[in-house]
């Protein structure tokens, strides 16, 4: 709970007040009713299990990594695989900044990010290519012409669930980093990026070998330039489901992903049959057009609400004498934000700059912590996790404050 200072309480409370979940005891330190943080575990178990689970990771990824690098050596041959190696990662410029702009107030930890990329450049990709061949195979003894099949259902059904296990990890072992919808995106596109990126290689590789530099610059035309957003816009449906679930993780949300999946394998299916079409271009325009706008404009939906939530949530501590009203504007916007960032290094140099930078990103940190209690949430880790940041938080407004007359410099005691 927090306390403000007499100085900043004048006028505004009187005794206890509410101001939705956040309550204020102006006559306690620390309010009784916060809960004790567990205590850690002092043995060297959980140390072995992390030690247990990275060996495992790292296992599957470099077992994963071989498979693909004989099965594109043997296929599409050594100069094959090293130019689409090269050439693919144009895709990876254009679509990846947008995932990281949609996530850039709150960011996503870095190994997770890295985990969510290997998981769809590895493990998704070596998975649909193990399924995918057995399923040619038994097609193929069964005397049926298996291509169509395999592109229109077989395809999107497999590679849409190996996606989406990932996305399923990250929610169950990492779900203090998934806190919503925004999240989902972040790491449903982070995914898909990486087995688009490998899924590339082979197209490039393949269409180089059979038809020459035609066929390698009209395959990175259409793949790298035109469609680098596919896979992404497919997988981010299983994203926005899961983002939903973690925002409510209760038992009536838990058949959420089950629709997510169903809407990722739809699209997927629709983009792979319409590709398959001598009227490609026609039904690009018609369909897969509209339906990349129709994935930006939930993308820029899911930000705006993760934006209005922040102030929320940012306002209320304001309310309570953590921040001034310009720094909870400053916080919820990305020119301000940067703004505040060259403002504090031109001031306080580069010290200045950092602290400027951990005071936004903890607020951030904060805003989300906030949201857990606010919606109810049970564990104390988000109530202790409050109060290191909002410690830091004012440790960090120090250095580029440097004593100016703000409301904010004299922070409310915990």
């Amino acid at each position: 709970m927090l306390e403000k200072s007499p100085q900043q309480t004048t006028g505004l409370f009187n005794g206890w007040e509410s101001l939705g979940w956040l309550h204020v005891d102006l006559g306690c330190a620390v309010s009784q009713a916060v809960a004790s943080p567990v205590e850690p575990n002092v043995t060297g178990r959980p140390g072995l299990r992390h030690i247990m689970v990275l060996a495992v990771l790292v296992t599957a990824f470099a077992m994963s990594a071989f498979l693909l690098s004989w099965s594109f050596t043997v296929s599409i041959g050594i100069q094959g695989t090293l130019l689409g190696l090269v050439i693919s990662t144009v895709a990876i410029g254009i679509v990846l900044p947008v995932f990281l702009w949609v996530d850039r107030l709150e960011a996503e930890p870095a190994r997770i990010m890295w985990f969510a990329f290997l998981w769809g450049a590895l493990i998704s990709t070596a998975g649909s290519l193990v399924v995918g061949g057995a399923v040619r195979n038994m097609l193929l003894n069964m005397g049926v012409e298996p291509d169509y099949f395999l592109l229109v259902f077989e395809a999107p059904l497999v590679e849409e669930f190996f996606k989406g296990l990932g996305l399923l990890l990250i929610f169950i072992f990492a779900k203090r980093e998934f806190n919503g919808v925004v999240d989902g995106i972040a790491y449903a596109g982070v995914i898909a990026i990486g087995f688009a990126y490998v899924e590339d290689i082979l197209y490039l590789g393949s269409n180089y070998q059979q038809l020459g530099q035609a066929g390698l610059v009209g395959t990175f035309v259409v793949r790298c330039l035109a469609t680098p957003f596919a896979h992404p816009m497919f997988t981010v449906c299983l994203g926005i489901a899961f983002g939903l679930l973690a925002h409510r993780r209760r038992r009536i949300y838990f058949p959420v992903p089950i629709l997510g999946y169903a809407a990722a394998v739809t699209i997927h299916s629709v983009w792979n049959a319409s590709a398959a079409l001598d009227i490609w271009f026609v039904l690009y325009l018609v369909i897969q057009v509209p339906l990349f706008l129709g994935f930006l404009a939930v993308v820029i939906f899911a930000r705006s609400l993760e934006s209005r939530t922040m102030r929320e949530r940012l306002t209320e501590y304001g309310m309570n004498g953590w921040f001034t009203p310009s720094e909870v504007s400053m916080l919820i916007s990305p020119n301000q934000r940067r703004q505040a960032r060259i403002w504090a290094k031109k001031q306080y140099g580069q010290a200045g700059a950092r602290a400027m930078r951990a005071f936004q990103d903890e607020s951030a940190e904060l805003a989300i912590a906030a949201e857990h209690l606010h919606r109810g949430d049970r564990d104390p880790h988000w109530r202790e996790r409050e109060r290191v940041l909002l410690r830091s938080l004012v440790a960090h407004r120090k250095a580029f404050v440097q004593g100016a007359n703000s409301a904010a410099t004299a922070a409310p005691a915990l």
